[in-house]
C-alpha cells in the first residue's frame, strides 16, 4: 500500500516515495535521491522536527509500508541503513535532524499460486460469482499457508477477480468457517467489491444456514442476543462475553428427532463462530462441533444398533449456508441464491428421518 501522502505509482515493481509532507506522524526533508527510488536503488532523507525518539525500524516501518517489519530489521542488522553516516541498530533512537540513508531491499515474494481446486459456481457473470463452497477447505490463505484455498481456486478458475480486502484476499466479500459448506459471494470487479461489501456492512443481505444439533429445543423459533467476543484463554476461540459485540441470531426448528433436531439458522450479524456459539450458548451444539461442545455421530448410532469400528457419520461441523440474498452491485435486483446440501449432510438428515422420528 502506497504512503497516505503519495498517489500510486504507476509501475507496480515501483516503491511509494517518501514525501516532505507532514503527515500527521512524521515529516520528512526528502535530502537527495538517485534513480527512480526502485529496490535496489539508494535513497537519503532528514527526519523532521514531529518525530522524537523513535525506533528506527518502526520509522522505516511507516514510511515504506511495503515492506514488513522483519524484512527492515533485517536490512539494518545487516548494515543497509545509516543514521547519520553510521550503521545503526533496529532499536536505535532517531531525533529531528537525522540524516538516514538505505538501499530499498528486494521486496518479499508474496504470491498466489493458482491451484486446479474444484469451484462450484452457482451463478456467475462479469461482476462476482456465487459459490457453492465445499467442505475442508479455507477460505484464504494467511502468512506462511498460501496454498490449497478457495482463493487458490479462485485464481485458477477467474480470468478476473476484485482487488480484494487484503493480503491474499483478491475477490473475498465475506468468509465461511473451514468446515461450513455453502452460499459464499465472490466479487470480480473493484465496484462490484465495495457495494457487496457495504450491503453486508449494512446488514441488508439476509443469510439463511441449515444445521443439525444435539437434542430438541424447547422453543421452536426464538431470536438470541448474546455479545460475542474472543475467548480470553483460548486464542482460536470465540464465546460469549459482556464486553463482546452485538451478536443476534434468529433460530426456527425445522424437524425434530430423538437426540437431534433440524434448524434454520438466521443471523443478523456476522460474527466470528456466531452460529456455533449461539448453539453452543442454547446447550444444543451444533453435531461434531468439538470446540463448542458437538460430538460425532455415527451410523450405528443414529440406528441405535451396538457400536462398531466405523467413520463418523458426521465427522464435520453439521453446518451448511444454505441461502444467501442479496442485491445485485450492477444490476441493482435482490437475487437469491441457494446451496442443495453437501452430501454428509443430506445423509445425516435422512438417516435421522429413517430411525429417529420422534412419536
Amino acid at each position: 500500500m502506497p504512503l497516505a501522502d503519495t498517489p500510486a505509482p504507476e509501475d507496480p515493481n515501483q516503491t511509494a516515495r517518501p514525501s516532505p509532507a507532514r503527515d500527521g506522524n512524521c515529516d520528512i526533508e526528502l535530502i537527495s535521491k538517485e534513480g527512480d527510488e526502485r529496490v535496489g536503488e539508494h535513497l537519503r532523507f532528514r527526519v523532521g522536527s514531529s518525530i522524537k525518539f523513535r525506533r528506527l525500524d518502526k520509522y522505516l516501518g511507516g514510511r515504506f509500508s511495503l515492506f514488513s517489519r522483519t524484512r527492515l530489521q533485517k536490512l539494518i542488522k545487516a548494515q543497509g541503513v545509516n543514521v547519520n553516516d553510521r550503521p545503526a541498530k533496529p532499536s536505535h533512537k532517531l531525533k529531528p535532524g537525522d540524516e538516514i540513508d538505505l538501499i530499498l531491499p528486494p521486496r518479499e515474494l508474496r504470491e498466489l499460486v493458482p491451484e486446479d481446486i474444484p469451484i462450484n459456481a452457482i451463478y456467475e457473470d462479469d461482476h462476482m460469482i456465487v459459490v457453492n463452497k465445499q467442505a475442508d477447505l479455507v477460505v484464504h490463505p494467511a502468512r506462511g499457508n498460501t496454498h490449497g484455498t478457495l482463493v487458490n481456486g479462485l485464481v485458477y478458475y477467474a480470468n478476473q477477480l476484485s482487488t480484494g480486502s487484503g493480503e491474499f484476499r483478491p475477490g473475498i466479500v465475506h468468509r465461511l468457517d473451514k468446515n461450513t459448506t455453502g452460499v459464499l459471494v465472490v466479487a470480480k470487479t473493484d465496484t462490484a467489491h465495495w457495494k457487496l461489501a457495504r450491503e453486508f456492512a449494512q446488514r441488508t443481505t439476509n443469510k439463511t444456514y441449515l444445521a443439525v444439533v444435539h437434542g430438541t429445543l424447547e422453543l421452536r423459533a426464538d431470536r438470541i442476543n448474546q455479545p460475542v467476543g474472543m475467548h480470553p484463554r483460548m486464542r482460536a476461540k470465540c464465546a460469549i462475553r459482556p464486553d463482546g459485540k452485538e451478536a443476534i441470531t434468529f433460530y426456527e426448528v425445522l424437524e425434530e428427532f430423538r437426540g437431534f433436531s433440524l434448524v434454520k439458522l438466521s443471523p443478523k450479524t456476522g460474527r466470528t463462530h456466531q452460529l456455533r456459539i449461539h448453539m453452543a450458548y442454547l446447550q444444543h451444539p451444533i453435531v461434531a462441533d468439538d470446540m463448542y461442545g458437538g460430538k460425532v455421530v455415527y451410523d450405528w448410532q443414529i440406528a441405535d444398533r451396538d457400536p462398531q469400528p466405523a467413520e463418523p457419520l458426521m465427522g464435520r461441523v453439521a453446518l451448511h449456508a444454505w441461502k444467501l440474498e442479496i442485491r445485485h452491485p450492477i444490476l441493482d435486483k435482490m437475487m437469491e441464491f441457494v446451496a442443495p446440501l453437501p452430501l454428509d449432510l443430506q445423509t445425516l438428515i435422512d438417516k435421522l428421518r429413517k430411525f429417529r422420528l420422534s412419536n
